[in-house]
């Protein structure tokens, strides 16, 4: 779970941000248009994190696929949820998710799983260096690593679902672009996605 300080809150108050995290509630759906494929999108390197306001209901994949084969990912950013269908139906799976810290840098629209990979790496493009020179050029596998334990690689250049070792993260608009679990989910979800599953940002 994310790092919670009850420090000064009523009962009243836990009561309700307890609420704010598990509630039923979720967000009007919107649709927005895709930033072009050559926008570079940063890493979940970032302090600047925003107010957890997750909220999370089951949903039915048939309003956002045609079908669920080789399984379906729906990522909703309002909602800041990550929703998962087995290719037979049998498997749901809903999860908090992490979301981009603007609209600018959230790309929107259908991509799919093409690659898996336990353990990532992560290199800043020229643009991230340009505008952060004082990050590494690389960081491996490990609790410095921004992709977290697992990382599930999509279509879309430089975009990614992962994990990540700050779990403060979760439930806010805390990313520059990605989709960030905490690391025991994506774990669970690397494990039930395929190479080829559908992914529908909205």
């Amino acid at each position: 779970m994310s790092a919670f300080d009850p420090t000064g809150l009523s009962r009243r108050g836990l009561i309700a941000a307890g609420a704010a995290a598990f509630g039923t509630g979720l967000a009007p759906l919107r649709a927005q248009e895709a930033v072009p494929d050559e926008t570079e999108v940063e890493p979940e390197i970032t302090t600047a994190v925003r107010r957890n306001i997750s909220s999370f209901r089951s949903l039915d994949w048939r309003p956002f696929f045609n079908n669920t084969a080789n399984g379906a990912v729906l990522v909703d950013t309002t909602s800041r949820a990550l929703h998962f269908w087995s290719e037979d139906e049998s498997v749901y799976k809903l999860y908090p998710t992490s979301v981009p810290l603007t609209e600018d840098l959230t790309r929107l629209g259908r991509t799919r799983v093409v690659q898996k990979v336990e353990g990532p790496s992560w290199r800043p493009t020229p643009a991230m260096k340009e505008r952060n020179p004082e990050w590494p050029d690389f960081v491996g596998p490990g609790p410095d690593n921004p992709l977290g334990t697992h990382a599930l690689y999509l279509s879309w250049t430089y975009y990614r679902i992962h994990g990540t070792h700050d779990t403060r993260k979760i439930g806010r608009r805390s990313s520059n672009g990605c989709i960030g679990l905490f690391n025991e989910h994506i774990a669970e979800l690397f494990g039930l996605a395929k190479v080829g599953t559908q992914v529908l940002l909205i």
